[in-house]
């Protein structure tokens, strides 16, 4: 992914193709997305047909986060082999074509494998189709992955609505689910082709095969466990915590998720106009203070009225904070993809241990204390926040792009070490200037 040492990635060319290049990807963020939401929604069929206790369930949940941990450092290699465009193409083929197979399982066992390969190829598409929004990020030369993860949000809603309505109108899953992955996969096709084929500048060093995380993208994959961590606290606990905490009816305890959901994917979508206005660090605090302030009206709620907004200003406030990483650990060496896969293996494996969690400081004491450490990682994004100043988007020509502020046009207060603004910023020169 060439670059110049003085003036940073080239432009995409024409108007024409830096729009045609983001609406690319963004429409891949959907197929992905849509992908999870598809197999999300028909969860409750397959614990029913294979007669799998809640134990077994969580066991088999577990499987894909596994397969993505095991298989996101080898996704490096493939991006670098292949360029952008045909590893995510041939990454998100595979994920849309796993996902008809967890339905077909006639067993526990066969079950989990099938999950471990929908991980694999859910976590190594992810990782692919995140270094290519980085990319295309910095050669427009501003903020567009919070609107891609936006993006990533409502393809899953859409796609569990439709699923939400064949499992109300009794479609056979294995049916729904094989067509399902047939459309998406014919989607995938000409969505991919219409990706720039970016690629790895020559004198850049061939990846590993299996790659770990350089350490720089360790501090960020922290903030972005955090966020995590109480996105997916709210997720999987915000129902029960309505009704066991503040008595709410099935229906109430239900909507808790909605508000989460459907907040985390506005936020998303609005989140690049605030980040180009403030600064992904500024961003990052707003969104701690914001998350932080729905944690503590979720721990005093004594009554549905008070939970419900303080899991959506949670959903407000964690909505930025991974496409930030993401695009801060895209900043980190030759490899963007490489410190990408580090970040989002910290960042998943917050999600696969939050829920636990949570579950197991309730037992061991209360709900309610278990969102006062939601809370407090919560306040931790406004602790951490300028671990994604990497984050903060370069134009072509070099300089920081952010929207005008009160200190004038396209301009914002330097932080420590940055060059006056307006003063071009070297690529790779600096200890907040980006360095891949």
């Amino acid at each position: 992914m060439t670059t110049s040492p003085t003036t940073g990635p080239p432009p995409l060319g024409t108007r024409d193709a830096a729009r045609r290049a983001r609406v690319a990807v963004a429409l891949v963020f959907g197929v992905h997305g849509a992908v999870g939401g598809t197999f999300v929604s028909r969860i409750p069929w397959i614990q029913h047909h294979l007669g799998l206790s809640p134990g077994q369930l969580g066991l088999a949940l577990v499987m894909p986060a596994i397969g993505s941990s095991l298989a996101m450092p080898l996704a490096g290699r493939f991006v670098h082999r292949w360029g952008g465009r045909a590893a995510v193409r041939v990454l998100l083929s595979l994920c849309c074509l796993s996902v008809a197979l967890p339905v077909l399982a006639p067993s526990l066992p066969v079950l989990c494998l099938a999950l471990l390969a929908y991980g694999a190829t859910a976590g190594m598409s992810d990782v692919a189709m995140n270094a290519q929004g980085v990319e295309i990020e910095q050669r427009l030369g501003r903020s567009i992955m919070s609107g891609l993860h936006g993006m990533w949000s409502a393809g899953g809603l859409v796609a569990s609505g439709i699923g939400i309505f064949a499992a109300h109108q009794a479609f056979d899953p294995r049916l729904q689910l094989a067509v399902a992955a047939a459309l998406l996969l014919a989607l995938a096709q000409p969505v991919c082709a219409a990706l720039p084929d970016l690629r790895a500048s020559e004198q850049a060093e061939e990846p590993p095969r299996f790659a770990l995380p350089p350490r720089s993208s360790l501090v960020i994959g922290a903030v972005g466990f955090c966020a995590v961590f109480a996105e997916g606290a709210s997720m999987d606990w915000s129902g029960v915590y309505l009704r066991d905490v503040t008595g709410a009816s099935p229906t109430v305890a239900a909507s808790a998720y909605t508000a989460f959901a459907l907040t985390m994917a506005v936020g998303r979508l609005a989140g690049d106009a605030v980040i180009r206005r403030v600064g992904a660090v500024r961003a990052a605090r707003l969104s701690g203070a914001v998350a932080t302030a729905g944690g503590l009206l979720v721990v005093a709620a004594d009554r549905p009225a008070l939970a419900i907004p303080g899991f959506a200003l949670i959903g407000i406030g964690v909505a930025v904070v991974v496409p930030l990483a993401f695009a801060a650990a895209g900043r980190i060496g030759d490899n963007p993809s490489q410190a990408i896969a580090g970040v989002a293996t910290v960042t998943y494996t917050s999600g696969l241990v939050a829920p636990a969690i949570v579950g197991g400081l309730a037992q061991a004491s209360s709900l309610t204390v278990s969102f006062g450490v939601v809370t407090a990682l919560s306040f931790a994004l406004l602790l951490g926040a300028g671990a994604l100043r990497r984050a903060e988007v370069r134009s072509p020509g070099g300089t920081v792009a952010v929207a005008a502020a009160p200190g004038g046009p396209g301009t914002r207060e330097p932080v420590s070490g940055e060059p006056s603004v307006g003063e071009p910023v070297a690529r790779g020169s600096g200890p907040n200037a980006p360095a891949g």
